[in-house]
């Protein structure tokens, strides 16, 4: 369990997130056009997962907008931003903002991601959603970079997770 704040609130995760050199969990997600994406879709390739509670707020669509220019410009890279969004709500957002860059992916129907890698909330009032997360994977799904961050109306460090693909 991971303490992170809303506001300066307390809120807590479901368990913890993938040690750094550990295979990341396989995930099966819902992509905009409802169909299933998987942590096999992705193989041969570094993944940046960028995590979040909902598009729907402006911290969360900052982190897209900046990964869909930043990440998604660095060969062999797949950026998936994760949230529980509906597709529907995701598919929206990316036509009006133009984000053809990163794959939208929900977790409404796999709630065992959220708890797989440690990110589901468990409290406060997003309880239910996840937690604000960067996390990058090598080729083989190994964890190389990670960060929980700890005040969820702040924006992650989205330098460090550049450079860790660039390693």
């Amino acid at each position: 369990m991971e303490t992170v704040y809303l506001k300066g609130t307390p809120c807590h995760t479901y368990g913890t997130l993938p040690e750094i050199g550990s295979k990341a969990p396989c995930y099966t997600l819902v992509d905009k056009d409802l169909k299933d994406i998987s942590c096999l879709d992705f193989l041969d390739r570094r993944v940046v997962l960028n995590i979040f509670p909902s598009v729907d707020t402006d911290v969360c669509a900052a982190s897209v907008r900046r990964f869909n220019k930043e990440a998604a410009g660095v060969p062999d890279v797949s950026v998936i931003c994760v949230s529980m969004d509906l597709p529907f709500a995701q598919a929206r957002f990316c036509a009006a903002e133009g984000i053809e860059n990163v794959t939208v992916a929900s977790a409404f129907r796999s709630p065992m991601f959220a708890q797989k890698f440690g990110l589901q909330l468990v409290d406060g009032p997003l309880a239910g959603l996840l937690a604000r997360a960067v996390i990058v994977l090598d080729e083989d799904r190994k964890v190389i970079y990670t960060q929980l961050v700890s005040e969820i109306t702040t924006e992650p460090d989205y330098e460090a997770a550049i450079a860790a693909l660039k390693k």
